[in-house]
Formats: structure tokens, sequence, C-alpha cells
């Protein structure tokens, strides 16, 4: 009889600190909530509710390495229990390790399919982790610039139409331009409106002619686009440029607007922001818009798209045709 009521006398004093524990949770002193689940667990070490309930106290506190260990220790005492998941899953939340909370949500659904709670979770989670994943998609795609996967065409295209290296040397000007045009944009939100040049290394006096030429003011109105265009033509031929590259902001030019008028009826690209780059060499001219846009926070470049020339070039003809 006496071990019988010492039992219950145990038994009593575990149920009153949990309880006493669960009050000062909810009042939300979750420190001494997790010190009087601590006591009852040394009273009754292999009840997984004690280490569930401490694991969330822990969860409050942030002490979410101890939070795991507890939530870990409830799923092994009783692993056909839904709530020892949850618990685990909320901790992977917040140390956003999405992809281990879903799966852990997941697994706490298999043994409560009805419960709303762990099915709010899920579908959060499963959106959390989508977009974690576009987001590193989003930073690789600003980081690791390389224009000339899309340029494969105009790399051979190049080659048939010059001997020797001169193909090969315009090709990786043109790469060069466009991939300091796109980290500019992915760094600042902006492209400053220039013309590169690509020299003559043996006869441009290289003193005298800069191989680039801002062309801000260009776009301001048709005369200063026609003195600009001019001026850029006449520096092509002194300085004896083999080709030259413009870049342009589309937010800048008031004229032309190549996206208006006539252009409008091959303009697929709405109201996109964006840049123009144009190629301009004695044997071939083309033109690209790089439509640009904000996504999870960051500067991002879309992939190039090339233009009909005749309907939406940004300057004329700059050399001679041959």
């Amino acid at each position: 009889m006496a071990q019988k009521a010492e039992t219950m006398s145990s038994s009593e004093g575990e149920v009153s600190l949990k309880d006493k524990g669960n009050e000062f949770f909810k009042a939300g002193n979750y420190l001494k909530a997790a010190a009087l689940y601590t006591q009852a667990i040394k009273k009754d070490p292999s009840n997984a509710t004690l280490y569930s309930n401490r694991a969330a106290a822990f969860l409050h506190l942030v002490k979410l390495n101890k939070a795991l260990a507890d939530a870990d220790t409830t799923i092994a005492l009783d692993p056909n229990w839904e709530k020892g998941y949850f618990r685990k899953g909320c901790i992977l939340e917040a140390m956003e390790r999405y992809d281990d909370a879903l799966a852990t949500f997941e697994t706490a659904l298999k043994y409560n399919p009805q419960s709303s709670e762990v099915t709010k979770k899920v579908k959060r989670l499963s959106q959390l982790a989508k977009d974690k994943k576009r987001a590193q998609e989003v930073e690789n795609l600003r980081s690791n610039v390389d224009m000339s996967k899309y340029l494969e065409s105009l790399k051979s295209e190049l080659s048939e139409k010059y001997e020797g290296e001169k193909g090969r040397e315009i090709f990786s000007f043109l790469v060069e331009t466009m991939e300091t045009a796109v980290r500019s944009w992915h760094q600042t939100s902006k492209v400053d409106a220039r013309v590169y040049f690509f020299l003559d290394k043996e006869r441009t006096e290289t003193e005298k002619y800069a191989p680039v030429v801002n062309i801000d003011k260009a776009f301001e109105s048709p005369h200063t686009h026609s003195s600009c265009f001019s001026f850029l033509r006449q520096y092509a031929e002194d300085s004896f440029s083999k080709a030259a590259c413009l870049v342009a902001p589309k937010s800048i030019i008031s004229y032309p607007q190549v996206w208006k008028g006539q252009g409008i009826r091959k303009w697929r690209h709405g109201q996109n922001d964006g840049f123009f780059v144009q190629l301009e060499s004695p044997v071939l001219r083309i033109l690209w818009f790089i439509p640009t846009s904000n996504e999870k926070g960051q500067a991002l470049c879309r992939d190039p798209e090339v233009l009909d020339i005749t309907a939406h070039e940004v300057l004329p003809r700059l050399f001679k045709q041959t």
C-alpha cells in the first residue's frame, strides 16, 4: 500500500509540473515553462508529450538546436504521433531549412490527414521552397553572365564573313560589351548610353580616339539624334574602327521610339523595360533588345532577343557597306 501511494504521489507531481509549465507557456514565460518541463522529464523521461512541450518552449526562446533535439526525442518515443513531426517541422522552418521542414510536415500529414494546421504548413512551405529555389536561380543568373551561348549562330556567321581572326575578334568584342551591360544592370538597374568601338590596334591613333563614346543626349530629339549619328559615323571612319556596338536603355529614348509607330507591328515586348544592343560593322548589322525585370527584389536581365533592324534600328548604319 505504501508503494502504491508513493507512485500515485509521484504521478500527481508530474502532472502538476506539466500543468504548471503549460500555464507559464500560455502566459508567454517560455523560460520558466521550459524549466518546469525539464523537471517533469527528470521524473518521467519516456513521456513524449513533455519533450514536445519543451521543444515548443525552446522554439519560442530561439534555442533551435535544443528544440530540434527534443522534437527528435518526441518522435523516437512515439513515432506514430503527428505532433512530434509537426513540432520538428516548425523548428526546421525557423532554421530556414524549408525542404526538410516540408518533408517533415508531409510525414505529419500521413499520421493525421485531417489536420488543417498541418495542411496549411504544407502549402506554405511548398511555396517557400519554390520561392527559395527561384531566388537561388535568379542569383545564379545574375552572377553567371554568359552571353556567348545566345550568339552561337552569329559566331559562325562572322567566321564566314571575315577571314582569319577578325571574325572571332569582333565576336569577342560583342560578347564583352553585352556582358558588361548586363552586369551593370544587375548591379545598378541601369546602363549608360554608349557606343563602343573596336579599334584597329595598328592604325588607330589611341591618344586621339577613345574606345567608348557617351551618347546620353543623342535620343532627346530628331536634331540631337541626327547630329550624334553624323559624329559617330565620322568617328568610326577616322578611328579606323573594325566594328561598333551601341548600348542604349529604352527609358532614355525620346527619339526614335522604335517600339511605336511603324515599328509597333513587330514589337513583341509591350511596355517592358530593358536596353538595346546594336552591332555595326561593314558587313553585318544586328539589333537585340534585352528585356529586364525585378524578381525576388533583384534586377534581372532576360534573354536577348533579335529585332528586325529595318523596323527598329536605334541608329542608322555607321559603316559603309562592303
